[in-house]
């Protein structure tokens, strides 16, 4: 089937290409866009005030194919970057895209063909992780399913049973008329982007194929407990803002629930282990280890 033959094939895909300190992850990012079947997009390379070699990998894929755009800035964060994306993207269609991870090069075609068929509004496929090698996939955190996709459920849900990579989804540009990422956020942005569109209830549809490719490395930021926590609360505060008083009082009490239910947890875990004969014997060990050091400080005080 050709696609072109089916829709229209002046449709345009903007995608944003966010890039800070990922430069040797670059490339592969965006092959994964020229690979594509369809072929009206383009491509912004945002460079958010890279130390690194992003300025001169972007220029070469610039030289490459005229579909890709550069724009360098400072650096801001991601939520910034995106940001400076939307004010350039001149698409029907939006499609985020972060340097370290892929597209199948059948996304934007099947995406495009069930957004025109069913009057959609954005339309979001499923996902596998890999680490460095493409070819080598592996199941991904959360396995996606078309009953996630609407406001109560990403209000509510959200971290708990599902969250969605924001490269599974193409949306139509607008949604981004009245909408910016929030730039105090480091993390949770797009949950924020996520309610934001939501809220609108668009018509949403769900392709239950692996179109998006999410890379799983030890230096991303999922990964900073610390950075996450931080932002969680700081968007917990943005989204008092969004949500009306009933809906932010019970994802207030959601919250709060699980945390007690994750320390009742651990201390009962804990109490295990402290009944438990290894613990039991590591405890009696240390306790002669103090009273050895005790003995020793008298020993080198006489006159104490």
């Amino acid at each position: 089937m050709v696609i072109s033959e089916k829709i229209n094939s002046s449709f345009m895909i903007s995608i944003i290409v966010p890039c800070y300190n990922q430069a040797q992850y670059l490339p592969e990012a965006l092959q994964s866009v020229l690979n594509q079947t369809w072929q009206h997009w383009e491509c912004i390379i945002v460079n958010d005030g890279s130390p690194d070699q992003t300025e001169e990998v972007a220029k070469e894929w610039i030289a490459k194919d005229s579909r890709f755009k550069y724009l360098a800035k400072e650096n801001g964060g991601l939520s910034s970057a995106r940001n400076s994306g939307l004010d350039m993207a001149m698409g029907e269609y939006i499609q985020f895209l972060d340097a370290d991870d892929c597209l199948h090069e059948s996304k934007f075609e099947k995406s495009l063909e069930f957004c025109e068929q069913l009057n959609l509004d954005l339309i979001i496929s499923n996902y596998v992780s890999f680490t460095k090698d493409i070819s080598k996939t592996n199941p991904p955190r959360f396995n996606l399913q078309e009953s996630y996709f609407n406001y109560e459920k990403i209000v509510f849900e959200w971290d708990f049973e599902f969250a969605i990579p924001i490269h599974c989804a193409i949306f139509k540009a607008k949604y981004f008329k009245g909408f910016r990422f929030p730039i105090h956020l480091k993390a949770k942005e797009d949950w924020i982007m996520w309610i934001s569109i939501f809220k609108q209830n668009p018509n949403t549809g769900f392709i239950n194929k692996p179109f998006a490719l999410y890379r799983d490395h030890l230096s991303s930021m999922t990964r900073d407990r610390q950075t996450m926590q931080s932002n969680y609360v700081n968007a917990l505060l943005y989204l008092k803002i969004i949500l009306n008083d009933n809906d932010f009082n019970k994802l207030l009490t959601l919250i709060l629930t699980n945390l007690y239910s994750k320390i009742e947890i651990a201390e009962s875990n804990f109490l295990k282990i402290k009944k438990s004969k290894t613990y039991q014997w590591g405890s009696k060990i240390r306790n002669v280890g103090n009273i050895l050091k005790v003995e020793n400080w008298f020993q080198s005080n006489p006159q104490k």
